[in-house]
């Protein structure tokens, strides 16, 4: 943190009293005043930490309903269109031979659906990332924050009137926009706003809230297990954040980091990031959000559910949510505990460290167990934590690579050009599936190896931990 020295003048010029100012407030001179140690809990810290928790929160409750309701939702949308299929062939009827035809096209169907719904939501949160990155740095963390806070949440609730996959699949991919604008945003705001030594913990608050979100649906989804009845209902759950963007526009102050770094000329974020200066981190922190996602994605968060309804034969619906909820808590530790250790031991040794255990637990949950008892859902749980924790250790060292004037883009890019990979990790695990005979563990056995080149990867990329953020 740099110090101003010249002893103040009045209330106006203390450049070190305030952080984050009103919507109507200017930054003075050309420096930008440093965050202020003295008194770390005030001047707009707290809403900017709350909007961020709470808009991530919500993001987690859609990430978490979706594996929930897909496997009964997507079955009432493409059965029909599987037995006119099956009718059309001549292979329709009532008999048992028809029923398992039709079940076996069903669940095709299902499968190859539901690795394009995790596609799309991989897909729409990168677009989101660094479309709302890219208006965060124009015109502010605050309003953008509001935007993508309004796009997540009603096109969430519009999922209820889906009556075909596709429509579903438009509406996840329009909602994901907003949702990958989110963290982008949350993050920026929150790191500009609270000092140095207390970024790790804030990391690990803004990581662990998507999770918070994940758990509170997976309970919902224990007590009210989704139905091919009852899944429309729990998607109008997702449009409640709308009530939040209302609280960010009034009560949210704007980065004072970033009012100071406009006054001195538009940045151009998105060709600054890929400069000379700029270039390796972006591309370093790409790889290290893509390798993290593709595991997360392409493996476990969205896939576990429908691999415990296999093992279960579909007899256990409490057995998804069960399932979810230990992923959940595993990921509010694990979240909480990455950028501890990354401010204890370093952030590059943290990830490698992260990467070393995901490969163990994953070897262990996919290539040994084959039945859903409590040492699966402790492993679930387990896989959670390692999987998950690199998502309280990227708020923490991403924003750490990027200049306040490119920040939310450079971060937003960086993390969100990962889904883009992880979506197209998704979309092999249904392939992987196939090929390996309809087998999940195999399959994730093969994706969970992209642990192997964080290792070596996370070596090249600089160390960060005890420095301000770039200005």
């Amino acid at each position: 943190m740099r110090e101003h020295k010249e002893a103040p003048a009045g209330p106006a010029s203390h450049p070190s009293r305030v952080t984050c100012y009103g919507h109507g407030a200017t930054p003075t001179g050309r420096r930008e005043p440093p965050v202020n140690e003295a008194k770390p809990f005030s001047h707009g810290r707290w809403p900017a930490l709350i909007a961020a928790f709470l808009g991530w929160m919500f993001c987690g409750v859609e990430q978490g309903l979706f594996p929930i309701v897909a496997r009964p939702a997507l079955q009432s949308l493409v059965e029909p269109g599987a037995r006119a299929a099956l009718e059309a062939e001549g292979r329709g009827g009532e008999g048992d031979e028809a029923k398992a035809a039709l079940l076996k096209r069903t669940e095709e169907l299902v499968s190859s659906w539901n690795g394009t719904m995790i596609a799309c939501f991989l897909l729409g949160a990168a677009a989101g990332g660094v479309a709302f990155g890219w208006l965060g740095d124009r015109l502010g963390r605050v309003r953008a924050m509001v935007l993508s806070i309004l796009t997540f949440s009603l096109f969430t609730g519009a999922k209820y009137f889906a009556t075909a996959p596709t429509q579903l699949a438009v509406l996840r991919f329009i909602a994901s926009l907003g949702m990958g604008g989110q963290w982008t945003l949350g993050v920026a705001l929150v790191v500009e706003c609270w000092p140095e030594r207390l970024r790790p913990l804030m990391a690990g608050v803004i990581g662990a809230s998507a999770n918070v979100g994940f758990l509170l649906i997976a309970i919902l989804g224990t007590c009210m297990p989704a139905t091919r009845e009852s899944w429309r209902w729990m998607f109008l759950v997702g449009a409640a954040p709308a009530l939040l963007a209302a609280y960010v526009a009034l009560c949210v102050p704007e980065s004072q980091r970033w009012r100071a770094s406009v006054s001195h000329g538009v940045a151009k974020p998105i060709h600054e990031i890929f400069s000379r200066g700029l270039r390796r981190r972006t591309l370093l922190a790409i790889a290290f959000a893509s390798i993290a996602l593709i595991g997360t994605w392409g493996a476990v968060s969205g896939w576990l559910t429908v691999w415990v309804d296999q093992l279960t034969g579909g007899k256990v619906p409490a057995a998804k949510a069960a399932v979810q909820v230990a992923v959940s808590i595993g990921a509010i530790l694990g979240c909480l505990f990455a950028p501890v250790l990354g401010g204890r031991i370093g952030r590059r040794p943290a990830y490698f460290v992260l990467c070393l255990l995901s490969l163990g637990v994953c070897a262990f949950l996919f290539r040994v167990l084959d039945t859903y008892n409590t040492v699966f859902l402790v492993t679930s749980g387990l896989a959670g934590l390692v999987t998950a924790a690199f998502y309280g250790w990227s708020p923490l060292y991403l924003p750490e690579l990027f200049p306040t004037r490119v920040r939310a883009t450079g971060q937003g890019l960086s993390f969100n050009f990962g889904r883009i990979l992880a979506a197209a990790g998704a979309l092999q695990m249904g392939r992987l599936v196939g090929f390996f005979g309809g087998s999940y563990a195999r399959a994730g056995a093969t994706i969970t190896l992209i642990y192997a080149v964080g290792l070596v990867l996370i070596w090249f990329a600089p160390e960060t931990k005890g420095k301000p953020l770039p200005e």
